[in-house]
């Protein structure tokens, strides 16, 4: 087996998803393009010379972002015409589903390197408006037990013991990260500004944050999943039948302890080491394992526990061995349980903060979020990290970087 380098990461700033938002006007084709056209000629690849392939991941495969966008991006790009394009839909781990394809196809043998990655437009293109058949087909609904998401989280958090103040308090630590890490500069390497056809910047800062958020602020906001959950027929009794031993779901999530609604993409340079002395490039970093796994679809984002588990086991390494974890903030419960399971203290997990803060892109954020674990390592020289999101309808997907 060839081992699998990164050579690059960059990502987007990460707009608003709504009518308001700075992105709003940019589609995901277009936004796909500035990102393969900025890894391109950071790395000195003409037209992209030697990329075998673009893999790119998007949630919500319909309308503008349907019609192998990956393709399309290609033609949009400067990329040559000759390399092909792949899309793929993992929900929200596609971003890092891409890498871990790529990262594995180089391995294989098949082909030199990759560039991999995504994109979300989540203010263009609803989430939820390609219509899964888990959420509307009521054969499949009613067999899975179907509940929506924020439901799910309540039910972690429920099952594991996570209160109203455990959700809150790191929703509050996730906007004071992401405050600092700008103000300290840590993503000035990664991230690119997004410019107009004139050349001046539409966007060049994540503008979701909330630095101001406090304990106060987010005990003032009412459970948004509550409702929902608890007005008949609800979805708290479609969970209660899966789960007897629970005599109710506490409802603790909210907009503000919740992942945000945001547009951005992302893109990672994946190469062997024969692509890195061709093209002048040092690698950064090695892709040492990748696992992916289903769960349990009514509880659903528990996935990053055992998908943690399963590459660690296949990898002959222990928690011990992972010097920083990126734990995808889709909701707090996801990542109170994470750090809950593996005994692993928050000094390691989130330091710059999350999706909670900066919003969850959703077929960009794996690409996003694995940058972000490398350029920490690099920051504050540790070895390994470990990437890592929960899934809808019930999967994980997990990445293990070693710095070269």
């Amino acid at each position: 087996m060839t081992d699998a380098y990164i050579y690059d990461a960059i990502r987007t700033p990460r707009g608003r998803g709504r009518k308001d938002g700075s992105l709003h006007e940019v589609t995901a084709l277009r936004l796909s393009a500035v990102v393969l056209d900025a890894l391109s000629a950071r790395n000195g690849l003409d037209g992209g010379a030697g990329i075998e392939d673009v893999i790119w991941g998007n949630a919500t495969q319909v309308g503008e972002q349907g019609g192998c966008l990956a393709r399309s991006a290609v033609l949009a790009s400067g990329l040559d015409e000759r390399i092909p394009g792949l899309s793929i839909n993992r929900f929200c781990a596609s971003g890092l589903e891409a890498v871990n394809l790529a990262a594995n196809q180089v391995r294989a043998g098949a082909g030199r390197a990759y560039i991999a990655g995504g994109v979300e437009m989540m203010g263009r293109v609803a989430m939820g408006s390609d219509g899964a058949a888990i959420a509307v087909d009521p054969s499949l609904a009613m067999k899975s037990y179907f509940v929506p998401q924020g439901i799910s989280a309540d039910i972690i958090a429920t099952e594991y013991g996570f209160t109203r103040d455990d959700v809150d308090a790191l929703a509050v630590e996730s906007q004071r990260r992401a405050a600092a890490a700008w103000a300290a500069g840590r993503f000035d390497g990664s991230v690119i500004a997004v410019k107009d056809l004139n050349g001046l910047t539409i966007l060049d800062r994540d503008e979701y944050m909330r630095p101001e958020t406090d304990m106060q602020t987010l005990g003032a906001l009412k459970p948004s999943f509550k409702e929902m959950g608890e007005v008949m027929p609800g979805f708290d009794q479609v969970a209660l039948m899966k789960y007897p031993h629970l005599e109710r779901i506490e409802h603790v999530h909210h907009a503000g302890n919740s992942s945000g609604i945001v547009d951005g993409a992302a893109g990672v340079l994946i190469g062997n080491a024969e692509f890195g002395r061709a093209n002048g490039l040092k690698p950064r970093a090695k892709i040492r394992a990748s696992a992916k796994i289903g769960t349990d679809p009514t509880i659903m984002l528990t996935g990053p526990v055992p998908a943690t588990e399963k590459i660690l086991r296949e990898a002959g390494m222990q928690i011990s061995d992972i010097d920083l974890f990126e734990v995808n903030e889709a909701f707090a419960a996801v990542v109170l349980r994470f750090m809950q399971a593996f005994e692993v203290g928050p000094e390691v997990v989130n330091v710059n903060g999350g999706a909670i803060a900066l919003g969850h892109p959703l077929g960009a954020t794996g690409a996003i979020i694995l940058g972000t674990l490398l350029d920490e390592m690099e920051r504050t020289d540790k070895e390994v990290g470990l990437a890592t999101l929960c899934v809808a309808s019930g999967m994980g997907a997990a990445t293990i970087i070693e710095r070269v």
